[in-house]
């Protein structure tokens, strides 16, 4: 069982640091979860190749990790979605001018 990638790694990174520079964490919020749900089902598939002391324990980890599976796509479409509704620019993941809003730096 794999998970199928609509964002890389790098992808994720690129829509975080957009938001680190601005207001807007809607999509950031949705990025971490999808790179969380990344290692949780990775975290599963590490116990399901280990020995199973009992079809209890391996029936566990299968149904975490097909769930996870399951909310990893429909969280996936979510980011793809909004990014289109917000109209991000999709070759360079760039949040639109219209919802930028620098972050005001904190004076000393």
């Amino acid at each position: 069982m794999n998970l199928d990638h609509k964002f890389t790694a790098l992808h994720l990174a690129i829509i975080n640091k957009q938001a680190a520079l601005y207001t807007c964490a809607c999509p950031v919020h949705i990025s971490m979860q999808i790179t969380n749900l990344r290692k949780l089902f990775d975290y599963q598939k590490t116990c399901m190749e280990m020995p199973a002391e009992n079809e209890v324990q391996m029936k566990v980890h299968q149904r975490i990790a097909e769930v996870t599976k399951k909310a990893h796509e429909l969280m996936e479409q979510c980011l793809d979605e909004v990014l289109d509704l917000e109209g991000w620019d999709r070759t360079n993941l760039e949040m639109p001018e219209g919802i930028r809003k620098r972050i005001e730096p904190i004076d000393a």
